[in-house]
């Protein structure tokens, strides 16, 4: 598969799943949206419908969607591993993609951003770190204990990853591996399980460029009254899910490699 067919159904697939992910956040979390105040199982399985969705755009290029099972992939043993010389391509093409989608909640949403930032309350916090509505655009945790949320994050791709190992990925004909289409449909339920189970003490990313490429975004919009991006935190987000990715592999490669 050439790095251009990579680049495309990584970007779209990735885009799709911010924006069907961070758009449920902004449905549940903004004022004078019709499912304010939906809760958590809304999130939840809004999440795992927008996997769902971005990984059958993406069936191309192995559906990866982020850089956890990319480098899962890669130190996946055997035959299908998806090449090293490959991973700077998807790494690329998903955070490219996840600031896309980032944007599309943002225009979207935006006549409720623009309602619920002009807020009393809101106004008065502006300067909060992280902002009021962070939650749309990024992951914080609801107990800040930064090596505790560390954990969390890995133990929560720790399952993801493993479960993508393990339930049998496919061959493509022009050789690329990845998830099929009933793997998409179980990777789907798999990631709104991880939200109802593992998901309550840090939002679970389990995604690095799910929360960076967001929170980039969410610090260059024009959003009045956003309070900060939480740039101290964002390191658990994106080195987390990459460590439980790489134990997932590794467990892998031991048990069944």
């Amino acid at each position: 598969m050439s790095s251009s067919d990579i680049f495309q159904s990584e970007v779209l697939g990735t885009m799709v799943l911010v924006l069907l992910g961070g758009g449920v956040c902004a449905a549940v979390n903004l004022k004078r949206s019709k499912a304010f105040a939906a809760g958590w199982v809304a999130i939840a399985f809004g999440w795992g419908f927008a996997v769902l969705t971005g990984a059958y755009i993406a069936q191309s290029s192995g559906a990866h969607l982020n850089p956890a099972v990319t480098l899962a992939l890669a130190m996946k043993g055997g035959k299908g591993a998806t090449p090293w010389s490959d991973v700077p391509v998807y790494l690329g093409s998903e955070m490219l993609g996840a600031m896309l989608g980032a944007v599309l909640v943002w225009l979207v949403y935006y006549a409720q951003f623009q309602v619920t930032l002009r807020e009393p309350d809101v106004v008065e916090m502006k300067n909060a770190n992280p902002g009021p509505v962070h939650g749309v655009f990024f992951t914080s945790p609801e107990v800040r204990k930064p090596l505790l949320n560390f954990l969390t994050e890995v133990i929560a791709t720790f399952v993801l990853i493993l479960a993508i190992l393990t339930q049998g990925l496919v061959k493509d004909v022009d050789g690329t591996v990845g998830l099929g289409k009933m793997g998409a449909l179980i990777t789907a339920l798999v990631v709104v399980g991880i939200g109802l189970s593992l998901g309550g003490p840090t939002g679970y990313a389990i995604n690095p460029v799910r929360d960076l490429g967001p929170r980039i975004i969410h610090a260059v919009l024009p959003l009045p009254n956003k309070g900060g991006s939480d740039w101290s935190y964002a390191w658990v987000p994106v080195v987390g899910p990459m460590a439980g990715a790489a134990i997932a592999a590794g467990v892998y490669n031991l048990a069944w490699g």
